[in-house]
């Protein structure tokens, strides 16, 4: 079925800060935008480093005491570096800090390396990632929107996550 016109989400000046399970824009101003297709021939080549950043869940804060909690599992695509709660529209200095960090080790100091931005479906999350590495001067950015619901739509290879440490972890 076509888009029709009250359906094309325009892209904001700045970041999305709110409601970020929504429709997202086709389009994101100074980058790639991938479909499974492209975004798998990438992964396949060894041509991009993939960063996902899907927010971590964080604990719930009514346990009783003693009791054992265990996150859910991240499935995300092989090789990934999973930095959570980057996409924000907003970010702390030290989760800013922390993104600058994981892309400079995702990238290994090459500014023009393939960089891959992913979440899940309808998620501005990796849209917001993406849209902040192109001010930290990443010149080859991509953005996946499709994420790891089109990546498990197509059969494609899934394994769980671990969040890349954060300073003193």
């Amino acid at each position: 079925m076509p888009a029709r016109a009250q359906d094309v989400v325009a892209e904001p000046p700045g970041y999305r800060m709110e409601n970020y399970r929504a429709p997202v824009p086709a389009t994101l101003r100074g980058a790639q935008v991938l479909t499974t297709a492209q975004a798998e021939a990438r992964w396949r080549s060894g041509a991009a480093a993939f960063i996902d950043v899907l927010p971590r869940p964080p604990k719930p804060t009514n346990l009783p005491a003693g009791t054992v909690w265990r996150e859910a599992p991240r499935p995300h695509i092989p090789g990934s570096l999973w930095l959570p709660d980057t996409g924000y529209g907003e970010l702390a200095e030290v989760t800013e800090d922390y993104l600058k960090r994981g892309l400079q080790r995702a990238s290994g100091g090459d500014k023009a390396r393939l960089l891959v931005f992913y979440c899940q479906a309808n998620c501005w999350m990796s849209w917001n990632a993406a849209k902040r590495a192109l001010t930290y001067d990443y010149t080859n950015v991509a953005w996946y929107s499709e994420g790891t619901d089109g990546w498990r739509q197509a059969d494609l290879p899934m394994v769980d996550a671990k969040p890349e440490p954060r300073a003193g972890e």
